[in-house]
């Protein structure tokens, strides 16, 4: 008996969790939607259940089948482009027969797709499973997910659809044939739509380049927008261009974009908003910049783009609004003429915000604004017909020679010039004397009338030219001359007139046209100034000073008395203040120059600027030679005078070269010539100094001249050589490289140190080619050493000037002879001195750097002697640092203090050192003991040649030769 009731117990525990399981799974089945046989389309969208962020499997409960059992089903995503969201909806085929029809999901849906963050439309359904039979079949379509269904008689299936994107805007259930007519229908209108506005687009353009004013291109370029838009909307696009999934968006925001920039193109073209004031152009120019960069945006986020383009058309569309009504009340015809296409751009814009806010939902919407698009363009193109054939052949009229003529003269805005000669009346129209200041009429009269009021340099050219017509009775009259206004300033005019001829053959009329050239003079007395004088200091230019004293001097032949000198005169080191001030301050401080020798000058005297911070000044003034020292002194102490410039004083010095004329100088050129190598002169003994000149200047250049062209042909001849001087280890005095030295044995003039013809090659070009023999040769004789004595540790170090330096090729040189020599690269070293690195300490620590990852090494010479630029050290990848041998000569009590900290400070930022000139065992011992590694100087080995060097290192590698 007990059994029994457990057994009854456990059983209705079974039948209520079953109860409760089949009333869950009702709660959640999907109501199927009823189709009967005369179904043509239903909206599915209301019945279709969203489920979010539900993953690649997803279980749904079934629709209550004919018999009223809900199912459990389970659907697996196979598509790449599902998203994890499903949408499920369910049928039943109430008929007796079997139904086909089309499920459609349409890609774009311009109703409902938003303002802000607008839908541009995408893929929406990946697939479709049903809850019985296989996955639906996907029919082809460029612009909607269409499957096919068959549904049985009395069948209730549920359908699971993968989603693709997560809006599902619509889904449809289609009779196939009548969605196939439908498509048709739509593809006639599309085709019709699309037609008129490529004709409309053509047809503009050809009036555009017809009538070549900004308006038609405007109303082309906003014509072919709007047939764009037109064939993306409609998908006609997708059939002549290839597009890639997901471009879609890209192409429909882009003509979006398109269509906002061109429709603020047109109306800034065509109400002329530039003519009223010139904030319209820069807030044009504002807003399609603006636009452009949302182009940009397009490709990266194309519905933010497409939202801030539909914002822009409807600011274009309000904002075009206000001013359509404020020009139009001032009677603008173009604005008034705007009025009906505005009308209909309004009623456009206001159908399309219902439509993409869902206040309108019909499948007719979108196709019918895109036909709204076309009446918009087609009532803008009858609006800018008219302005194209306005003012054309229909008011044309016929005018007689004379009425022409007098058209044309008032067209011009010229003076008409009347002189009746039998009453000696002159008359001007409009009346000059009023352009004058004068009284009205008051040169009306006799021409003698105009005497007093021209300028008196053209008064007998005026009445001479007169008289000649009346005497010749012909020519013309083609005068410019100058008549005073009542504020005493002459205004420039230009005569055109002619005689007319009486029945007597007497002139009787002269009859022309009056022009005011003023500004046209000026302009040329500016240019002709402006051509022969320094813009900046207003000083006469070199050319205009050399012909006064080619005149001065041609006086001199003759007048005894003349005797011009010539001083020209360079500002030393002028451009450290260009660089350190900049341009602005430089050129404010060759005008206090300017004014200072100006002042020095007397008449006759003649002072000019040359070229940059160089002055010439011709002295005629003074022939006694202390009065042109003085002179010259007086220059030299009016240049040296600081300048206050921003809170600060400069003090600048001058070199000056002079010469005075004598009977051998044949031409102003050969005297500045002589001048300015009395200056060279000045400069090459350091400057801030006087130099007359000499004759034995004229060979100074010649020698060096004839250096540079000795030197080519020492590269050519292979005179130069390399001595190499040792480095030696001061822990056991062997040698550890050596530094090559470039040597020149001339022919004639015998051996050439380097100090005499490095500067030259520098200043010449040739330093280039020699830094490069010195590198290719130091790299050849260090393999051609290591292979007679061993692979011994030696390294060869070469000098690098800045003519190298900054050479873009210097990199790749060093690899190419690194590689052509088969040298180890550490055993290769580069020098440079502590005033190369700083003169472009950036560019010096690029170029380092790229040298470094060569893996050659790299020395800083000279270090102490220069900037002091501890703060740069370690900036650049030097491993070697060369005291200058000035610490090591140093005799003061804190030489070995600084020694010390310089060899300590190296070896903190991982440095090796080497002393210079170091003359005697003791300063060796010293270095030694305060940590020096090696040491480099006359004591411990001069330079020797590539053949004595292989002697020296034999002695000291004496196991090591094969």
């Amino acid at each position: 008996m007990t059994t029994s009731l457990k057994a009854r117990s456990l059983l209705a525990a079974l039948l209520a969790a079953m109860a409760l399981f089949f009333q869950m799974a009702a709660a959640h089945a999907v109501e199927p939607i009823k189709i009967a046989r005369d179904d043509v389309a239903l909206d599915l969208s209301g019945a279709v259940e969203i489920y979010r962020n539900q993953g690649e499997n997803f279980q749904v409960s079934t629709a209550p089948g004919p018999d009223g059992i809900v199912r459990r089903i389970e659907v697996e995503a196979n598509d790449n482009r599902s998203t994890g969201d499903w949408a499920v909806f369910a049928l039943a085929n109430t008929t007796e027969e079997q139904i086909d029809r089309l499920i459609v999901a349409p890609h774009f849906r311009l109703v409902n797709s938003g303002l802000l963050w607008p839908d541009l439309g995408s893929t929406r359904i990946a697939a479709i499973t049903p809850s019985e039979g296989f996955a639906l079949d996907r029919q082809a379509s460029p612009d909607a997910d269409v499957f096919r269904v068959t549904l049985n008689p009395g069948a209730v299936v549920t359908f699971v659809a993968d989603l693709a994107s997560p809006k599902l805007p619509q889904v449809y259930l289609w009779e196939p044939e009548a969605y196939k007519d439908s498509i048709n229908s739509y593809t006639l209108y599309r085709g019709i739509v699309i037609g008129i506005a490529g004709l409309l687009a053509l047809f503009l353009t050809i009036l555009f380049v017809v009538k070549g004013t900004s308006m038609f291109p405007a109303t082309a370029a906003l014509s072919w927008a709007v047939l764009a838009y037109i064939c993306v909307d409609f998908g006609f696009l997708s059939k002549i261009i290839e597009m890639s999934p997901g471009n879609e968006q890209i192409w429909r925001a882009g003509t979006e974009i398109g269509l906002a920039a061109t429709f603020v193109v047109f109306l800034f073209t065509y109400l002329n908003l530039n003519r009223w004031h010139g904030h319209f152009s820069y807030g044009a120019l504002v807003w399609m910049l603006c636009l452009t960069v949302i182009a940009g945006i397009a490709i990266i986020d194309p519905p933010i783009a497409a939202g801030i383009a539909r914002f822009s058309f409807a600011a274009t569309a309000i904002v075009g609004l206000g001013l359509i009504v404020f020009l139009g009340i001032r009677g603008y015809d173009r604005a008034i003429m705007l009025v009906p296409s505005w009308v209909m751009v309004l009623l456009w814009l206001t159908g399309s915000w219902m439509a993409v806010t869902g206040l309108l939902d019909n499948d007719i919407v979108q196709p019918a604004l895109g036909g709204g698009l076309i009446l918009i363009i087609l009532l803008i193109g009858f609006t800018i017909m008219q302005h194209a054939f306005a003012g054309g052949a229909l008011h044309q009229g016929l005018f007689s020679d004379i009425e022409r003529q007098a058209l044309a003269v008032m067209g011009a805005g010229d003076t008409v010039w009347d002189w009746d000669v039998l009453r000696d009346r002159v008359v001007t129209r409009p009346d000059i004397s009023v352009q004058l200041g004068l009284a009205p009429n008051s040169l009306g009269g006799p021409a003698r009338n105009w005497l007093p009021v021209l300028h008196a340099d053209d008064r007998d050219t005026f009445r001479t030219t007169l008289d000649i017509v009346l005497e010749h009775r012909r020519g013309r009259v083609a005068q410019q001359f100058r008549m005073r206004g009542a504020d005493g300033h002459y205004h420039w005019f230009a005569l055109r007139a002619r005689p007319v001829i009486g029945s007597d053959g007497e002139v009787i009329r002269c009859v022309g046209t009056m022009i005011d050239v003023t500004e046209q003079k000026k302009a040329e007395e500016r240019l002709l100034h402006d051509a022969v004088h320094d813009n900046l200091t207003g000083l006469p230019s070199r050319e205009l000073f050399m012909n006064r004293l080619e005149a001065v001097i041609s006086i001199a032949r003759t007048e005894e008395k003349v005797r011009p000198t010539v001083f020209v005169i360079d500002i030393d080191r002028f451009k450290q203040v260009n660089d350190g001030l900049g341009i602005s301050a430089g050129d404010t401080i060759l005008l206090t120059i300017g004014r200072r020798l100006h002042r020095l000058l007397k008449p006759q005297d003649s002072l000019a600027r040359f070229a940059g911070d160089q002055f010439a000044l011709m002295l005629l003034s003074e022939q006694e030679p202390a009065r042109i020292a003085a002179i010259a002194d007086a220059i030299k102490h009016a240049i040296s005078a600081p300048i206050t410039f921003a809170k600060r004083e400069i003090v600048l010095t001058a070199s000056i070269g002079l010469i005075t004329w004598t009977s051998d100088q044949s031409s102003a050129g050969d005297m500045v010539k002589d001048a300015e190598l009395a200056l060279h002169q000045a400069k090459r003994f350091g400057g801030d100094r006087i130099e007359p000149f000499r004759p034995a200047f004229r060979t100074v250049g010649t020698d060096k001249l004839q250096f540079e062209s000795d030197l080519r042909r020492a590269i050519e001849r292979k005179e130069l050589t390399l001595a190499y001087q040792p480095i030696v280890r001061l822990e056991d005095n062997s040698i550890a490289g050596f530094e090559a030295l470039m040597r020149w044995e001339h022919p004639r003039r015998g051996m050439i140190p380097p100090a005499d013809f490095i500067p030259i090659a520098e200043n010449c070009g040739l330093i280039v080619p020699l830094g490069l023999f010195a590198m290719q040769k130091a790299a050849e004789d260090l393999v051609s050493w290591q292979k007679q004595i061993g692979d011994v540790p030696l390294s060869v170090s070469v000098n690098l000037s800045s003519r190298q330096l900054i050479r873009r090729d210097l990199v790749s040189d060093v690899r190419s002879i690194i590689a052509r020599a088969n040298l180890k690269a550490r055993c290769f070293r580069l020098e440079l001195t502590e005033s190369l690195v700083m003169d472009n300490p950036e560019q010096t620590a690029h170029v380092l750097n790229r040298l470094k990852q060569l893996g050659i090494g790299l020395s800083l010479d000279d270090f102490g002697t220069g900037y002091s630029s501890l703060a740069y050290l370690t900036r650049f990848p030097f491993d070697t640092i060369k005291i200058d041998k000035s610490f090591v000569d140093d005799t003061t009590p804190k030489r070995t203090m600084l020694l010390k900290s310089m060899v300590n400070m190296a070896h903190e930022l991982g440095l090796s050192v080497v002393a210079e000139g170091v003359s005697d065992q003791s300063d060796a011992l010293e270095l030694r003991q305060i940590g020096c590694e090696y040491v480099q100087s006359f004591m411990f080995g001069p330079p020797v040649a590539a053949d004595q060097v292989i002697r020296l290192l034999k002695e000291q590698y004496p196991l090591t030769q094969a």
